[in-house]
């Protein structure tokens, strides 16, 4: 193996700069080259490859987004357009590829394993939601921003004595609600992986206010219902000053945090050291803080399980 591919798929994570970094200066520790791929599948076909070295992978740790860009391409499902794929892979002299993204980006990179070109999936997601890791890149940074918008939306809801529902994103994973429920000090958490009964959220809102705190946050994760819908379920319960607020995309943006930068720096370097092992067709992952390889297909016939225990937490502190 001389030349190993990189791309980053579908949507972006902060943190996935911190990987290309990663995986160039770790390629060419071991005297191999690194080709960045730009716009993920649809720039694989299009032949949008080039060469990327230390010098174009410097000073990008700390910055968001990604400098291969992203982009959606459900088309890579379709066998000819993998063979076309591939074709530009073998006329860029690339031997192996490392993809970095989330569930969709996986059936990708397997395609191409399964064609003879050994892949290895990185998981680039700011849900949270990719099984066999407890962390995915650009998950803590999605937090603090969710986190940091909570504390400051607090200050007004305090000052008006209003209740805000605050819609976060995590598709359908509830992770990203419950970290932001319980540091936020939210006085109650709406997750997809379990059933919520809107009278009983109103009786707390109602307690509460008895008790004397006249203001509260609701954090509702994206994938049970828009914070509008669940703020107009709300609303024939009492007179709650009710705000619907979604903090929509900028959870997906700004400079990584520190977590997030150390956690892409070892699995890219995870990576490169999988592909040298002539290893392709698995996920690496994050469990009690040690990498992990799992089969990418053992991925798509699980499901990432909430932490229930941390709902809980979230729950005994809330109102």
């Amino acid at each position: 193996m001389k030349r190993i591919g990189i791309m980053t798929s579908g949507g972006d994570a902060p943190g996935m700069n911190a990987a290309v970094r990663a995986v160039t200066r770790k390629a060419e520790h071991e005297g191999l080259e690194a080709y960045g791929i730009n716009y993920g599948f649809a720039g694989l076909l299009a032949g949008d490859i080039f060469k990327i070295d230390s010098r174009t992978a410097d000073d990008i740790i700390n910055r968001g987004g990604t400098i291969l860009y992203s982009a959606r391409f459900p088309e890579f499902a379709e066998e000819p357009v993998q063979l076309k794929g591939i074709e530009q892979l073998k006329k860029f002299g690339i031997d192996a590829i490392i993809v970095i993204g989330g569930d969709g980006s996986y059936h990708g990179a397997l395609r191409l394993n399964e064609h003879g070109f050994n892949a290895v999936g990185l998981p680039g997601t700011i849900d949270n939601d990719i099984p066999f890791t407890d962390f995915t890149i650009g998950f803590d940074t999605a937090l603090n921003t969710a986190v940091d918008a909570m504390d400051k939306l607090r200050d007004t809801a305090a000052s008006h004595e209003r209740t805000f529902v605050v819609e976060v994103m995590g598709r359908n994973a509830g992770d990203i609600a419950m970290w932001a429920a319980v540091a936020s000090a939210a006085e109650d958490v709406i997750i997809p992986e379990k059933d919520f009964d809107v009278a009983e959220v109103a009786a707390k809102l109602k307690s509460s206010r008895a008790r004397g705190q006249k203001h509260a946050i609701i954090v509702l994760a994206e994938g049970v219902m828009s914070a509008a819908e669940f703020a107009k379920k709300l609303e024939p319960y009492g007179d709650f000053q009710l705000r619907a607020t979604t903090l929509g995309h900028v959870q997906r943006g700004g400079v990584p945090t520190a977590f997030d930068r150390v956690l892409a720096s070892r699995m890219g370097v995870y990576a490169v050291e999988l592909l040298m092992q002539d290893k392709g067709g698995v996920a690496i992952g994050i469990q009690n803080n040690k990498l992990v390889q799992h089969n990418m297909l053992d991925l798509f016939d699980s499901k990432h399980e909430a932490d229930m225990d941390l709902y809980k937490v979230a729950k005994d502190l809330a109102f």
